[in-house]
């Protein structure tokens, strides 16, 4: 009898769907004008001017937006690009950049969309 091997197909897609999510999150402040988000978030993550304008407008109606969903190690970079990105040069008072949180995504798997 001809030895098979085991199926592993089971077992890497449901380590896929367990594969956890987190939310980038920016936080409003005083110190950073709509100019300044825009233009970081289509440096950092290349996103058009009307989709970061769109984040603008939210993270500053309600006081955060998500930018990004992704698996741990890349929303953690993202979060640090954000945290790295400086001052905004518009505001005197700008000390430095913007704050940003990781929170665990609900509700999604891999490759998922946050709720």
């Amino acid at each position: 009898m001809p030895a098979t091997l085991p199926d592993t197909s089971t077992q890497q897609r449901t380590e896929d769907v367990l594969t956890p999510l987190y939310n980038v999150v920016l936080l409003d402040d005083d110190e950073h004008s709509y100019d300044y988000v825009i233009e970081m978030l289509q440096k950092l993550f290349l996103l058009s001017h009307d989709a970061a304008y769109r984040h603008a407008v939210e993270v500053d109606s309600i006081g955060r937006t998500i930018v990004l969903t992704a698996e741990l190690p890349l929303a953690g970079f993202a979060r640090d690009q954000i945290h790295g990105f400086g001052a905004d040069w518009r505001i005197p008072k700008s000390k430095g950049s913007m704050s940003a949180i990781l929170e665990p995504a609900t509700g999604t798997g891999k490759g998922g969309h946050a709720a």
